[in-house]
């Protein structure tokens, strides 16, 4: 049990997740609200980098689970990374001296089903890219048309001074809107008429996406310096991540597969042969020889039929089955036939000699209104037991 579960519920995973499962669900959020993504949505992406941030570490998420925010407090463990970009770059790479030297990455996920990452698989990507306009090589129009904003100095930020009460004052800072946030100007007349004074313009693109065999969920794919360009700076990268597909039949764990397979009591007991149809479409004949009996909850294993490794992929993992032993429904045989059966079982246990006074019961089947008995004194039973008779009569 853990005392508080606000972090665990802000990342929507159960306390109780993996690592994995932790990653990911970060992946997913931190992608869906950055800043430059979604712009509004500045503290849901500060509240999820905080919440995985203590959850990723086992000791601050021992503290948390033990004591709730306020043992995070008191045991110093809030200390860490210093903004919510720090731990996005730790996780997906990158870093500020980067990001200011290049324009903005882009981080895209991709869906990817179980059988893409079996077999291998290509996808194309369309997406609008801002390139340097050729007309005016990036400056935005004529030679020397280019100012600096007098409103900003340059600088691309506007600040303001608000009074509050009590003689308090606030700064605020915010984009210059006369220049956009560039520093610079350019008279209307001046502009380049391909790009308008922007000096970048949109091209579609595309990029081919080669998904290899034994890829992971979570695996990057980066294409670098695909991203948008701007002068004087290098294009960001365009980094794809895998976004594994659930799959209704196998389930993966690294380089293994797993499933599940019904038999009846007859199959366990005296062998079966079932098809499997694998991700590349060919079709395993499972086949269990009649004498090598299967208990329920048995795992078995096919060597060589898992996932392919990356980069090696005619190395497999296994193939690992988990059988379920479907018994018979009741008055499946005749009763006098029973006898028969027993027969050809192994013995029952032998029964211990019944003393007088013990009492034999009956079991039944649970059914939902049944509810839960209530247990009274011995001293109380006959009194609460004509109570309820004479309740019933009225």
């Amino acid at each position: 049990m853990v005392k508080e579960t606000k972090y665990y519920d802000v990342l929507g995973v159960n306390p109780s997740c993996t690592e994995s499962e932790l990653k990911k669900a970060y992946r997913k959020l931190a992608l869906k609200y950055h800043p430059d993504k979604n712009p509004d949505a500045g503290d849901k992406f500060k509240e999820i980098s905080q919440a995985y941030e203590v959850l990723s570490n086992p000791k601050k998420r021992e503290t948390y689970d033990q004591h709730g925010e306020d043992g995070l407090k008191g045991g110093g463990d809030t200390d860490g990374f210093s903004s919510p970009m720090d731990i996005f770059d730790m996780f997906f790479g990158g870093g500020r001296k980067q990001r200011d030297a290049r324009t903005k990455s882009v981080y895209n996920q991709m869906r990817v089903s179980l059988e893409d990452l079996y077999n291998g698989a290509t996808h194309t990507l369309p997406f609008n890219k801002q390139v340097i306009c050729t007309e005016c090589k990036g400056i935005g129009g004529k030679e020397g048309s280019v100012k600096q904003c007098d409103t900003c100095g340059g600088s691309g930020i506007h600040v303001q001074y608000r009074q509050h009460m009590l003689g308090l004052v606030q700064q605020v800072q915010s984009h210059c809107r006369k220049c956009s946030g560039t520093g610079e100007v350019i008279r209307e007349k001046d502009r380049c008429k391909s790009c308008r004074g922007h000096k970048t313009v949109t091209l579609k693109r595309s990029l081919e996406i080669h998904v290899d065999k034994g890829m992971e969920d979570g695996q990057k794919i980066t294409f670098m310096g695909e991203a948008d360009q701007q002068p004087g700076k290098e294009p960001g990268d365009i980094v794809i991540i895998l976004d594994e597909e659930q799959h209704r039949t196998f389930k993966r764990q690294g380089t293994d597969l797993r499933i599940e397979m019904e038999i009846s009591l007859v199959e366990a007991l005296c062998g079966f042969q079932r098809p499997i149809t694998h991700l590349d479409e060919r079709v395993l004949v499972i086949s269990r020889h009649p004498g090598d009996v299967i208990k329920h909850g048995d795992e078995k294993v096919v060597l060589n039929e898992g996932m392919p490794q990356y980069k090696n992929p005619y190395e497999k993992g296994r193939l690992i089955i988990r059988f379920n032993v479907k018994f018979p429904s009741p008055g499946f045989v005749e009763i006098s036939q029973l006898p028969l059966v027993a027969e050809l079982l192994p013995p029952r246990k032998p029964v211990p000699p019944v003393e007088d006074d013990v009492l034999e019961v009956d079991l039944v089947d649970i059914t939902p209104s049944m509810g839960r008995r209530v247990n009274y004194d011995d001293d109380d039973d006959d009194d609460r037991r004509g109570h309820t008779v004479q309740c019933q009569q009225q």
